[in-house]
């Protein structure tokens, strides 16, 4: 028998270099994994405020040009975020009870909390209420996210 053995296997060096790369790897791809995740919740909410905004603006058109009843005294905006889902009669259309319907369903905050329904996710602000210290009332004037946290650009979800 010569002096040269055949050796099967791998070493213990061996071993722990590669679940030394392993880690290495990993520990760079979890950030990448979490920011592209907070990436997505964003577009996602950005999307939805859009959405829930146009809707609300439609709606504020329709009361100005006469298609939906309203007070001497109402701003025109929605009572609330359900009636954009319900939908409000057409007082110009000679169909009785036609529906003008501004949206199928309410989108979901992705940063809220997902219990209860869509609409008690969102902020409300009332057009009686000013700018920067919003706060629900009788109509809906705009929307916002309830998250307290603060987004990839350094500005806090509330305020976007």
């Amino acid at each position: 028998m010569s002096r040269r053995t055949v050796s099967r296997g791998f070493t213990l060096i061996e071993l722990l270099v590669s679940v030394v790369i392993v880690g290495l790897l990993a520990s760079v791809a979890v950030p990448m994994a979490e920011l592209t995740v907070k990436r997505s919740k964003e577009r996602d909410l950005r999307e939805a405020l859009r959405e829930l905004r146009s809707a609300i603006d439609s709606y504020k058109q329709a009361a100005d040009d006469g298609r939906i009843k309203k007070d001497a005294l109402s701003a025109g905006f929605p009572p609330d975020l359900n009636v954009l889902v319900e939908g409000v009669i057409d007082a110009r259309s000679p169909v009785p009870d036609h529906r003008i319907y501004f949206l199928r369903r309410i989108p979901r905050d992705p940063f809220s909390v997902p219990t209860g329904d869509a609409v008690s996710n969102w902020g409300k602000r009332s057009s009686a209420s000013p700018p920067d210290a919003p706060a629900d009332g009788v109509d809906v004037f705009d929307v916002y996210s309830q998250s307290m946290e603060t987004g990839l650009n350094g500005i806090r979800y509330q305020l976007w």
